[in-house]
């Protein structure tokens, strides 16, 4: 069993992650505007038919007087193009990482285990067709260490800030994962 000692440098480690960006620390861009074809394969995947996501003519009469973007498809404008090739090798990351996460310590020290737990978005304003977005993620917060169901393991939350062209925040994006020891079966 750890001594206090040992407890405190790691609790001390955990801290100085606080504040850390996750990624490169660069601004993630996206890829392509805000774009209506996008919008329309989303808006039919989910099976959303608002029609101020897709139709011209009715959304030029709402509040918004145009097309705007469904707000939860704020996280895609930014996400990375998969590479399928090598994915296996990477454990299912989609795109290759560059440098060490700061999520490392952690996996050296046993949790090695992840578990998306939830994802909160708060939208300052609607996308609208050709908007221009890009995005910077740090790490907001580390619980103390928690016994779950499925092992040990500490909360970890980052915040993503979605911007656009001109610098103004268009949301953020809380997203909370368990890191954790994976429980010993018999």
């Amino acid at each position: 069993m750890a001594d206090s000692a040992d407890d405190d440098a790691f609790r001390a480690q955990l801290d100085a992650l606080i504040g850390a960006p996750v990624g490169t620390g660069r601004p993630s861009v996206a890829p392509d505007p805000v774009n209506l074809p996008m919008i329309r394969h989303w808006a039919a995947a989910f099976e959303d038919r608002n029609p101020v996501y897709t139709d011209t003519e009715y959304a030029a009469t709402t509040r918004f007087g145009g097309i705007v973007s469904p707000p939860l498809m704020l996280q895609s404008w930014t996400m990375a193009t998969v590479e399928i090739t090598g994915i296996r090798e990477r454990g299912g990351s989609p795109v290759a990482t560059a440098g060490t996460s700061p999520l490392s310590v952690l996996d050296d020290a046993g949790f090695v285990g992840t578990l998306a737990s939830n994802s909160e978005f708060e939208i300052e304003r609607y996308l609208r067709p050709g908007d221009v977005i890009s995005s910077t993620t740090v790490i907001e917060s580390i619980s103390d260490e928690k016994q779950t169901r499925i092992g040990r393991g500490h909360f970890v939350t980052w915040v993503t800030t979605y911007v656009d062209a001109a610098g103004a925040v268009v949301g953020r994006q809380r997203f909370r994962i368990l890191k954790f020891a994976p429980a010993k079966t018999s």
